[in-house]
Parts: C-alpha cells; sequence; structure tokens
C-alpha cells in the first residue's frame, strides 16, 4: 500500500471518530491529558482591501506522551487550508465538524509539529476599511486560524503579520526589529507592506491572544518607570489630550496596587492598549494589549460621575485580569465567572483611592446590586457557577450574574475570612497555580484550609451553586411603652428548595434625630435580632441599612410609607440610597406604584445631596416613565417631570450632575415645549451655563428628537450627519438612521437587514438600531419584531460574541409592556422546546419587567 493510500485511509478511520461539533469537555479533557508544552508560530497577511482575504501559514508545535491522535479546532470550509503537514510529511487534509484531525499514525512520543498553509476566517476578526482587530473570547480562536481552543491548553504565541505600510500592529508581545526575520519571512510578500513581528509571548489560553492592526495614532506615557502605549482613531485632538493623562495615570496606580496586593510583580512585560470604536465589550483583557471601547475612556466634557467612576473601573477591571484570568486562568469555562469577580472585586478596591470625594460603600451597593437584582429577580437567572458540556455555549455564561452578583458575594467571603485572610488566600491561589489553570474548588480548598468560622464549601452551595436570591423579611414586635420586645428576620427562598444565604447585614433603625446600625449575621432561616430589644420604636428600618446584605428586603407597612413621604429625610446617603433600591424592588413586586415612585422621585430628587443617589434615581425614573406607565399616563406626567429636571439642570454644581440631569431629559421629553428647548440646544441656539455638549451629545439629541417625529425630524438627522467629523462615528450614524425613520416600511426594511449577520458584525451598531426600531413610543408598529427577533436567537448566539444574545433579547423586550406582547413572548417558548436552556433563560430575564408591566403571572 502507497505512503498516499496508507494516509487516506487513517484520515478515513479518523473521520468516524469525529468529536463532534464545538469543543466538548469530553474532548478538551483528552486533550489536556495528552498534550504537552503547545507553540504556535503564526503569520498573518493582511491585505489593505477588507473584501481580500486573509492568508495565514502556521507551524504549530508540542510534545506526546505517545503516539496519540492530535484534533486541532478549525470552523472552516476544506479549502480554506491549502498545505498540511504532519512532522515534515504532507498529508491530506479532513475537516470534520470544524476539526482538523491528526491520527495518531502520523504523530510519536516527544515533540511533534503540524505546519499549515489556510486562509483566515474572517468572523472573530472584526475587519473593518483600514483597520481590523482580533475577539477570541470564549472559543472563537479557531474561526480564524487552527489551533486547540480551550483555555486549559496554554501556549506560546510568536506572532508575524504582513500588514499595509501606513498601519500600525499590536500584539501580546512586543514588536521585534523586522530584520531579525528569517527565510521567507525576511522581506513582505508586497511591495506596499511590511512586517511585524513580535517577541514569544509567555503561556497563555487562546481566548487572551490577540492582535490589532490598522490607521491608529500611538501615544506613549511613562509612569514609574513603565511605559504605557495607548493606541486610538480619535481625530479630535483636544478630546485625546484631555483624557490622556488621567487614562496613563490610572493604569499605572491599577498596577501598583495590584502588585502590592498579590504580592507578584506584574507578569506580562509592556502594557499596551488599544481604543476601538464601538467595541463590542467595555473591554478586554489581552495580556500585555488590553481593548477597550474607545467611547468608555476618552470621555466628553460633559462625562458624568458615573461616566469617570467607569473609567476608572474598567481599566482597573481589565488591569486585575492580569493576573486574575491572564496569569492563573480557569480549568473549564464553567469558572469563568472566577476571573470576572475578582477583576470586579478588586477593581472596587483600586478605585477608591482615586476618588476620595466619593462614597465607596454606596458606589458598591450602586454598581453591583441593580443590575444583579435585575436578573437573579426573574425567571431567567442562572447560578454564578454553571455547569457547561460544550465550549460552543461558553458565551451564554457571562451576564450579571457574574459579572455583579458574584462581587457581592466575594464580599460576603471576605467578611467570613477577614480582609488579611482572603487576601493570602488569593497570593498562595496565584502562587500555586501561576502561567496554569486553576477551579473555583482549587480556591475553596486554600480558604477552607486556614479555619474559617463556617465551611466555604457549604457557604458556596447557596451562594455560587444555586441560582435566585433570598427573600427577607422583618417583624418588629413592641411593648406598651413604645420599646421594641421582639425584631425577627426571616429569610425564605422563593424557589422553593428551602436554601438558605448566610450573610452579613446592618440594619438601620431611623429616628427623628439620629439612625442606629446594628450588625446581623443571618445563619439560618428566622434570626432574632437580640440588640435591638429594648431599643424605642424607629420610625423605619432599613434592612439592608450598609448596603451590605443581597436579596429581595420586602418592606415592612410603617417603613414602606415612611420611605413614600419622607425619604428625603434619612440623613445617610448610604442608607438613603439602600432604601432607593429598595422602595424599587418593592415597587416591581407590587407593592408600591410606578406613579407613587415617580412622585416620591419628584419630591426627593431636588433635595438629593448626593451624586450617586441622584444618578441611580434619575435612572429608575426613566425606566418608571417608559416601562411601566402607559402612553396617556405618560403624556400626562410629563410636563411636570420636565420641569423638576429642568430644575435639576439649572440647580446642579458639577457639570458631570448637570450632564446627568440633562441625559435623563433628552431620555423622556414628550411635551411640545420640552422638544422644542431640547431642539435649540441642539441646534445651538441655546446654551447651558455650565454643560459643553460633545459630538456624540449632539448626535443621541438628533437621535432623540427624530424618534418623537420633531416637524423637521429629517433636516435634523441629515444635518447632524454633515456635522460629524469622526469617519467612525459617522459610518456608525449613517447605519442607525433608516431605524429613525416615520415611515413603517423604511423600519421594517431596517430590521430586516438585521437578519443578515454581515449586518450584525457591528453589534452596538445593530443593538442602537434595534434600540430605536423597538422605541417605547413605538411600541404598536414595532411588536411584529418579537417574533422575528427571538426566531434569530440561536443564529446570534452562533455568530455573535458574548454579550450579543442577551443584550439583542434585552433590546427588542425592555420597552414592550402590552399583554399581547407578553403572550407573544410565552408562545414562543412554549413552541419552541428546542431552544437551549441559556437562550431560554436571556428570554425569561429580559421578559420580566414585561411581564410584570402586563400584569400577568411570570413564566417558570
Amino acid at each position: 500500500m502507497d505512503v498516499i493510500t496508507t494516509f487516506a485511509a487513517l484520515f478515513a478511520a479518523a473521520t468516524s471518530l469525529s468529536p463532534g461539533p464545538g469543543i466538548s469537555e469530553g474532548l478538551a479533557n483528552e486533550r489536556a491529558e495528552t498534550v504537552r508544552a503547545i507553540h504556535y508560530d503564526l503569520l498573518f497577511r493582511v491585505p489593505e482591501q477588507k473584501r481580500r482575504p486573509i492568508d495565514g501559514t502556521e507551524t504549530v508545535r508540542f510534545s506526546l506522551r505517545a503516539p496519540h491522535r492530535v484534533v486541532l479546532d478549525f470552523q472552516a470550509p476544506r479549502d480554506r487550508v491549502s498545505k498540511f503537514e504532519v512532522n515534515g510529511r504532507a498529508v491530506e487534509t479532513v475537516t470534520v465538524d470544524g476539526h482538523l484531525i491528526v491520527p495518531a499514525g502520523t504523530t510519536k512520543a516527544g515533540e511533534n509539529s503540524i505546519r499549515i498553509q489556510f486562509v483566515a476566517g474572517d468572523e472573530s476578526l472584526n475587519r473593518n476599511d483600514d483597520f481590523l482587530y482580533t475577539l477570541f473570547v470564549p472559543a472563537r480562536a479557531h474561526l480564524a486560524f487552527p489551533c486547540f481552543d480551550q483555555p486549559n491548553l496554554k501556549a506560546r504565541y510568536q506572532l508575524a503579520l504582513e500588514i499595509p505600510s501606513g498601519w500600525q500592529a499590536v500584539s501580546n508581545g512586543a514588536e521585534l526589529d523586522p530584520r531579525t526575520l528569517a527565510g521567507e519571512l525576511t522581506t513582505p510578500s508586497a511591495p506596499d507592506h511590511r512586517l511585524v513581528r513580535f517577541v514569544e509571548t509567555r503561556p497563555l489560553p487562546t481566548y487572551l491572544f490577540a492582535f490589532a492592526a490598522g490607521k491608529f495614532q500611538i501615544e506613549t506615557g511613562v509612569r514609574d518607570g513603565r511605559t504605557f502605549r495607548m493606541f486610538h482613531r480619535e481625530n479630535d485632538a483636544a478630546k485625546v489630550a484631555r483624557n490622556r493623562e488621567a487614562i496613563f495615570d490610572l493604569h499605572a496606580r491599577a498596577l501598583k496596587w495590584l502588585e502590592d496586593y498579590t504580592g507578584i510583580p506584574y507578569p506580562w512585560g509592556k502594557f499596551d492598549f488599544v481604543l476601538i470604536p464601538s467595541f463590542q465589550f467595555g473591554g478586554m483583557e489581552h495580556a500585555g494589549a488590553v481593548f477597550y471601547n474607545a467611547s468608555s475612556l476618552l470621555l466628553d466634557e460633559s462625562a458624568t460621575q458615573n461616566q469617570l467612576l467607569g473609567r476608572a473601573s474598567v481599566i482597573s477591571h481589565e488591569t486585575s485580569h492580569m493576573w486574575f484570568g491572564d496569569l492563573v486562568t480557569m480549568r473549564w469555562f464553567n469558572d469563568v465567572w472566577m476571573k470576572e469577580v475578582m477583576a470586579n472585586f478588586m477593581a472596587a478596591k483600586i478605585v477608591n483611592p482615586s476618588f476620595p470625594q466619593v462614597n465607596h460603600a454606596l458606589r458598591f451597593l450602586m454598581e453591583y446590586y441593580p443590575p444583579a437584582y435585575d436578573v437573579d429577580r426573574t425567571a431567567g437567572t442562572n447560578p454564578i457557577r454553571q455547569q457547561l458540556a460544550n465550549l460552543n455555549e461558553a458565551g451564554t455564561l457571562y451576564g450579571n450574574i457574574i459579572y455583579d452578583k458574584a462581587p457581592i458575594a466575594m464580599r460576603q467571603l471576605e467578611l467570613i475570612t477577614g480582609e488579611e485572610g482572603f487576601r493570602d488566600g488569593l497570593r498562595d491561589y496565584l502562587h500555586q497555580y501561576s502561567f496554569g489553570n486553576a477551579t473555583w474548588l482549587d480556591l475553596v480548598r486554600i480558604l477552607d484550609a486556614r479555619g474559617q468560622r463556617i465551611s466555604i464549601a457549604g457557604w458556596s452551595h447557596s451562594w455560587i451553586e444555586a441560582r435566585g436570591r433570598p427573600e427577607i423579611r422583618m417583624t418588629l414586635r413592641s411593648e406598651p411603652n413604645t420599646r421594641i420586645s421582639d425584631l425577627m428576620l426571616s429569610q425564605s427562598d422563593p424557589w422553593k428548595r428551602g436554601l438558605v444565604w448566610p450573610q452579613r447585614i446592618q440594619l438601620a433603625l431611623g429616628y427623628s434625630d439620629h439612625v442606629q446600625k446594628i450588625d446581623v449575621a443571618i445563619n439560618a432561616r428566622e434570626t432574632d435580632v437580640l440588640h435591638a430589644r429594648g431599643l424605642p420604636q424607629p420610625q423605619y428600618v432599613i434592612p439592608n441599612g450598609s448596603g451590605l446584605g443581597y436579596g429581595l428586603f420586602v418592606l415592612d407597612d410603617a417603613t414602606r410609607r415612611y420611605l413614600i413621604d419622607h425619604i428625603e429625610n434619612i440623613p445617610d446617603a448610604l442608607t438613603r440610597g439602600s432604601a432607593w433600591v429598595d422602595i424599587w424592588e418593592n415597587l416591581l413586586e407590587g407593592r408600591v406604584s410606578p406613579s407613587e415612585f415617580l412622585a416620591i422621585a419628584e419630591r426627593a430628587l431636588p433635595v438629593e445631596t448626593d451624586e450617586q443617589n441622584v444618578q441611580r434615581v434619575l435612572g429608575y425614573v426613566s425606566r418608571a416613565f417608559w416601562q411601566f406607565l402607559a402612553q396617556n399616563d405618560r403624556l400626562a406626567r410629563a410636563p411636570a417631570l420636565e420641569a423638576m429636571l429642568r430644575q435639576g439642570i439649572g440647580n446642579a454644581y458639577y457639570s458631570s450632575e448637570k450632564s446627568a440631569w440633562f441625559n435623563t431629559f433628552r431620555d423622556v421629553a414628550l411635551t411640545p415645549d420640552g422638544l422644542a428647548w431640547l431642539e435649540r440646544v441642539w441646534r445651538r441656539e441655546e446654551r447651558i451655563p455650565g454643560l459643553t455638549f460633545s459630538e456624540t451629545d449632539e448626535i443621541n439629541m438628533a437621535l432623540e428628537l427624530a424618534v418623537r417625529g420633531v416637524p423637521d425630524w429629517k433636516a435634523i438627522l441629515s444635518d447632524e450627519l454633515d456635522r460629524i467629523q469622526n469617519a467612525d462615528r459617522k459610518a456608525r450614524f449613517e447605519f442607525v438612521m433608516p431605524a429613525l425613520s416615520a415611515d413603517p416600511a423604511v423600519r421594517e426594511q431596517a430590521f430586516l437587514r438585521l437578519r443578515d449577520v454581515e449586518n450584525r458584525r457591528h453589534e452596538p451598531w445593530a443593538l442602537e438600531s434595534l434600540r430605536y426600531l423597538n422605541h417605547p413610543l413605538r411600541q404598536e408598529q414595532s411588536r411584529k419584531f418579537i417574533r422575528p427577533s427571538l426566531e434569530l436567537l440561536p443564529e446570534i448566539q452562533r455568530t455573535g460574541d458574548i454579550f450579543f444574545p442577551a443584550r439583542w433579547t434585552e433590546t427588542v423586550l425592555g420597552y414592550q409592556r402590552s399583554p399581547e406582547a407578553a403572550a407573544m413572548v410565552r408562545d414562543y417558548l412554549v413552541k419552541t422546546p428546542a431552544l437551549t436552556e441559556r437562550l431560554r433563560w436571556d428570554v425569561l430575564a429580559a421578559a420580566d419587567n414585561l411581564f410584570r408591566a402586563s400584569r400577568q403571572p411570570t413564566v417558570k
């Protein structure tokens, strides 16, 4: 039998043993047990024209203990591979279910190499006319090049890029002198191109390997002897100059804090970051080359306090990942939450010194609790730690639960272990698993070994492994002389599993002249607050007075009535903020009406002294206005609401607070007078003292005026398009414009184009278009988009990035409120039994306010 026939027979045998689509846990385990010491040498030839393909060449080197079949992941048609050599011998390529299978008979014990020439897939390369960037999380590297696309097969990467001469390039490693290249890589294949090669990386999983190339400008800053580079595409030089130093400072402070806290020097050598227009996420933590959404770092002069804090948080979050996620990586994506919770939890600690004027306990409450509750109160909630059979569903693990509930859980864990015990446990964890992989149970073992008051493994069962939040009620009894005789807290599991969430809370007992706080440890279904006995009967009790506890805190009648009438009289900003969160949650449970809530806000907001509370309540106002009021009720309420917001803009002292008030006015304006004033501001005919508007601000005003159908909406859009100077913002605006049309036929075409995956490549553009198509003022007309939007979900999950399915669903359903819309969602769920559990959860979570607003029981 000749060699070719032998290889053909071997590959035929391999085909019959296909591991199936995606990367299953079984395949991942097989490879983790057999494959070692992986190195990728990669070359991508990037043409200047986006329509032309990117050719790639790679050599994959790895070790095997014994001959064994090797399965590479490459989701591409068979003709994308033009050359395939195993250990120097040409092999006929067989592609099965997105894999290249190398039979055991072609491998050997010890070092092996596979050389491949291929055409790269565009799906995860995010190609634009004059720049591109990779985004391989959670398992999308194999859409671009053949690889072992799983987190526990870390590898070293040696990358070379052939790019147009006028482009810049950045990757995980530092750039090398191109004259050091050898052989066929000495010169580029085209005269108008240049070669860029990067230093080989330290061990990284595929999802953290990254590069970007294109027409970028580079800013450089030096802090504490370290050079930072910022790649960007912003053409507003004043905007860059206004933000540059703060961006470098925030990175440097975060690095120094993390080196001190972990006891481990920054492990990745150089530190670059790339600011990408309309980036899918706030940031992505590629080691040595962080990618950010440009708008989250390059802030406008009108930036709110929340935006300033948000920038510091996202920088600290991504920098924390250099240790949590990059240095130590989860073994399997069921523990992806670990890297996210540690990054968020560390970020909350890091940001504090940079903003000494901010109440950081209140910041933690407002940053994490409301978005966690937005999912955890719904039938679509999920555990923090989830099971995962295949990485093709790994993107569905991301969301508010791992980003927002998990930091709350970690704070409770830190209260159990003590701050030093928690830090020392994390140091042990990082040292033990550096440049390797670990699980949640590995950390639990380390913390439990330090001798805690309660079992961390037992605590984890309710907090980490189960979904949902507790419901906590208070019962207060008083003696005839108005002293407290008993104060009981009862905790129940709304999912009827009998779970108890052990946690520390701090009750706030409010009196006419002071607030008294009592520390309480809840470790059972019933907790007797012994320290409350004998105290005078309070006017109100805020069960979560210091924002530590987690759950639905059902307000007793006396407290609910006090908050409705006097919430602004609570002296402490943190207790007041917690009360606002509680009263919103009680609104959703039907214990406070939307009209009552808006009346409270209209009375209390003008005298609120903490900007964080102002911004949170303004957000609640907008949601109550659009989600829970019928159009007639909105029109009746609008004059008073707009007057209060206009007064807030005028009275606010800081520009950041003025901006928060103005943004809410812009988002809710309905009256002819209000819209006329907004239009005058947009036309620059009327100025607001102390508030400067950016190009982005004016874009948003134009969009909001157009969706309301003001008489000259067409001219406003046309004029705004002419105003826009930034090419990336102009392209986005042009894409969104059809969704603003007053013609239903034009809007329908704007929706139909989103069925084409190519029109969803810029996910923020697609979501903004979808948001205006489904604006609350268009509920009747947009209802027809619900069913086809939901039917697209499986495809959106398959072709989109990690947050896209949930954001798509929230955008479609978020402002629907009719019984007809709720019935359509239920009908879809009943008639689509094949929908995956996680996509079903996304639908149920997104539809929760719709179900509540339509006064129908929530589906479970």
